[in-house]
């Protein structure tokens, strides 16, 4: 446990320093009743921790994956992990146990969502996948029968997920997956697209942007996708029709992450400008800009009247969200803030300094809604994790990248280049004859000994 002190003169705000893991903090996920966080690690592991208690306690390790884990998700008494191994691992809370290991991807895991019944995930191999959640019925043998659907249409790696379920629809027929639920995916390809769960077949391609989707959410009915990009910019889409309907310009470079107050109506976003912004997304008009960091603003996250950011300078910052007003900054980390949590009056954080620490948030607490209504329908993969931004790759085309360079050679993980893209294509320039119709993924050839915000890229538009 370690005490901290805020810029602000409000001394003990930070309540506890938990150093377990050995490396970065990449990604977490809470339980639905709050009680146990899941954070996944650089070092190829999985703690689940208690939250309710006085102090955070480890409960449990989670070890079996050969590289980092980029996702975390919980469902029940699950938890779900995907990594740079190309597997997604499932475990048993209370025993630790991997109960299953999800084989079919042929690089990198980039995002999860877990749901009753199946779990969907993006991969670095051009790729998403929906599996079966439920594999007591799988024989010793028949592994691959649990990937029921695999979504190939894009030509670079798949990032951010969406998942609408139909409503109301009646299973008595026996089909394994409702007809009418719709995947969202968004990739380094520059566009997003739309696929039928049911048959696997692309519904729509949204066109437009001209740099990777970094980050994507919908409306609260499931109608309107929001996309962020490396080319600075935001846009929205009918989903039903594919066409755009507004274009939100103000960041100076590339979008990170994306999220919605509670009721839907205002859009924050975060940039590698180091600035988070609000909007109006139904006009499409930016409402405020929140000023502080003095690095890459890796993440943005909504509980209640506050707006959190995370940032790539190692320390979180607790805004008004309709005034824009600095409430409280938590200072040190060193490293840059990777996830965050809130659970009652403390926030969680996890940092590439290989720590995961715990904040008092008392003084702000009123003003968060603790007991908040279920999310709408649509399902964002990663909702808590650093998600589009850590493990984010804008991959450039072949004139591009011979131009890009590294921007921040700090410690932290703001503006910093992912080679990947540049190593993993080289072998297909250069193979002769090679037809782009076969559309053959890239082969994983992760560095483990990179941390995730190593592979933050920065899209080089100017040059």
């Amino acid at each position: 446990m370690g005490n901290g002190n805020s810029n602000n003169s409000k001394a003990s705000l930070l309540k506890e320093t938990l150093g377990d893991h050995d490396e970065s903090v990449n990604c977490m996920a809470l339980s639905d009743d709050m009680s146990m966080l899941v954070t996944g690690s650089e070092d190829a592991t999985a703690r689940m921790w208690s939250t309710h208690t006085p102090e955070t306690e480890c409960l449990g390790v989670l070890r079996g994956h050969s590289s980092y884990i980029n996702a975390v998700a919980i469902m029940d008494t699950i938890v779900i992990t995907g990594s740079a191994d190309s597997t997604i691992r499932k475990w048993c809370m209370t025993t630790c146990e991997c109960l299953f290991v999800y084989e079919g991807h042929s690089a990198r895991i980039q995002r999860l969502i877990v749901t009753e019944d199946f779990i969907f995930s993006s991969s670095y191999d051009r790729t998403a996948k929906a599996w079966r959640l439920d594999t007591e019925g799988i024989r010793e043998g028949m592994e691959e029968t649990a990937c029921i659907r695999t979504f190939k249409g894009h030509a670079r790696g798949v990032y951010p997920i969406i998942f609408i379920p139909t409503e109301d629809f009646d299973l008595t027929d026996g089909a394994t997956i409702n007809p009418g639920d719709t995947l969202l995916t968004g990739s380094a390809d520059h566009t997003a697209r739309s696929w039928s769960c049911d048959t696997g077949g692309c519904l729509k391609i949204f066109k437009g942007h001209t740099g990777g989707i970094t980050c994507m959410s919908t409306d609260a009915s499931g109608k309107i996708l929001y996309t962020g990009s490396a080319d600075n910019s935001i846009r929205s889409w009918n989903i039903a029709t594919g066409q755009i309907i507004k274009k939100m310009f103000g960041h100076t470079k590339m979008v990170l992450d994306m999220c919605f107050d509670h009721d839907k109506t205002y859009m924050y976003t975060a940039s590698v400008d180091g600035n988070a912004r609000s909007w109006m997304p139904e006009i499409g008009d930016e409402v405020r800009v929140f000023e502080g960091a003095t690095r890459s603003v890796v993440f943005v996250h909504c509980k209640g009247n506050i707006l959190f950011t995370g940032c790539g300078d190692g320390e979180i910052r607790a805004y008004d969200a309709k005034s824009g007003a600095l409430r409280r900054t938590y200072p040190g980390h060193e490293g840059a803030v990777n996830c965050l949590a809130i659970v009652g009056d403390k926030v969680f954080s996890g940092s590439s300094d290989a720590t995961m620490r715990v904040w008092d948030a008392k003084d702000i607490s009123e003003e968060l809604l603790v007991d908040e209504a279920p999310p709408p329908p649509p399902v964002l993969g990663d909702d808590i994790t650093l998600g589009d931004s850590v493990s984010m790759i804008n991959e450039q085309d072949e004139a591009m990248e011979e131009h890009i360079e590294n921007l921040d050679d700090g410690p932290v993980g703001d503006e910093v280049i992912d080679e990947e893209a540049d190593a993993q294509d080289k072998p297909e320039e250069e193979a002769e004859g090679k037809n782009e119709a076969d559309d053959q993924p890239e082969q994983a050839e992760d560095k483990e000994e990179d941390s995730p915000e190593d592979m933050i890229e920065q899209e080089m538009a100017s040059v």
